[in-house]
């Protein structure tokens, strides 16, 4: 009879005792200003190390076990053929339940890591940004490497190596420290309850963060479930509070004169007037169903801050609003806290209300990108001269 026996249990039986937990990463401020892309590929090495001694364990675990069951089946009066089947059925519901446990925890958070940390951190300080900065390995982050490679002359494979982390460890400054809640920050001006619907949102006069855990994550480039995780048990509603945050640095300053957004890449590239990259940002671009537009067009100009003019005729329908209406300005508006407005009407380079979806998802035809991308490049545009490009 074949026995499926869930991998943990094999590994339980083949070590005679119980599992260790893994060791979590130490996310302190020292353990992440000074961690090393040496240490990061020490982890990585006996990480995979244990991965492939679990795996040899847990074969051989099961292998006893089944053999230790196919002795007990030799004893087995004839009579009990009914209770073997119906055990073999048991077994493969078994299985079947293992492999979804399985699945799940492959599509689990790992745990954040404070090499990623620092090097999410160094790549936004160099305008490569990542996205969000969560200390997880990801697609915004493998897109961030690349065009920072791009940007210094580097080999652009996408690659953690010493030749990356030597470029980048040039900047020495510590990439988190201590931050102290101040009145202002508790007494924000925060809506608690957003509700999803444009027709209920139209009736708000301002669509503000949730709460200061939000806020202070978008003021960092942080993710907000990474800001409580480098945080555990801290009150972001007292005054006072010191809390751990990241430091990505002032924002870029060079002018843009084209912007070059890449539909397959999922990025939006901002140069300067001498053809250098100013500004590497992942985006959310179009959809099948509302594309981005095509070809070249230029900026019109930019608003801090705007409404939202919904027009179900013009775009998309939102649930069932099928009238016209004007959303009021707010960081979790549609559009974010910031429109860029090209010359094809309609369509613009905006921000969002959820950055940690940047590249992930679709959009109804405009470039989406985090507030705080978005906010950066519209200070560095050109009225009636930066040129946008939409590119395959």
């Amino acid at each position: 009879m074949k026995i499926y026996l869930p991998v943990v249990t094999a590994l339980v039986l083949a070590s005679g005792g119980a599992l260790a937990a893994p060791a979590q990463p130490d996310l302190s401020e020292a353990a992440i200003n000074a961690a090393t892309f040496s240490d990061w590929r020490t982890r990585q090495d006996e990480a995979a190390r244990d991965t492939q001694e679990d795996g040899k364990a847990a074969a051989a675990g099961a292998k006893e076990t089944i053999s230790a069951d196919g002795e007990a089946q030799k004893q087995q009066p004839s009579e009990d053929n009914d209770a073997a089947r119906a055990e073999d059925r048991s077994d493969t519901s078994s299985d079947q339940t293992d492999e979804a446990i399985r699945s799940d925890s492959e599509d689990a958070d790992t745990p954040a890591d404070p090499f990623l940390v620092r090097l999410q951190v160094l790549l936004d300080r160099a305008h490569a940004s990542p996205g969000v900065i969560d200390g997880r390995a990801g697609g915004n982050t493998d897109k961030a490497i690349r065009a920072f490679e791009e940007m210094r002359g580097l080999k652009a494979d996408g690659a953690v190596d010493e030749e990356l982390w030597s470029a980048l460890a040039s900047d020495e400054a510590p990439v988190v420290r201590s931050y102290t809640l101040t009145q202002e920050d508790v007494d924000g001006r925060y809506v608690k309850d957003l509700p999803s619907d444009y027709g209920a949102l139209a009736k708000l006069d301002w669509i503000g963060y949730r709460g200061p855990e939000e806020m202070l994550a978008e003021r960092f480039h942080m993710d907000e479930d990474f800001l409580r995780e480098l945080n555990p048990g801290a009150d972001f509603s007292k005054a006072g509070t010191q809390i751990l945050v990241t430091d990505p640095g002032a924002e870029p300053e060079t002018k843009v004169a084209r912007i070059v957004i890449s539909k397959s890449r999922g990025e939006l590239f901002a140069y300067d007037e001498n053809d250098k990259v100013v500004i590497a940002a992942p985006a959310t671009i179009g959809s099948g169903d509302t594309p981005s537009p095509s070809g070249t067009m230029k900026v019109n100009g930019s608003a801090q801050e705007p409404t939202y003019e919904y027009d179900p005729d013009k775009n998309f329908q939102q649930g069932k609003n099928k009238k016209e209406l004007t959303l009021p300005p707010g960081p979790n508006g549609p559009v974010g806290i910031v429109w860029i407005d090209l010359a094809k009407p309609t369509y613009g380079i905006h921000g969002t209300p959820e950055p940690s979806e940047i590249g992930k998802t679709a959009s109804h035809g405009c470039v989406r990108l985090t507030n705080w991308d978005a906010r950066a490049l519209s200070k560095l545009i050109l009225p009636a001269r930066t040129v946008v490009r939409f590119e395959k």
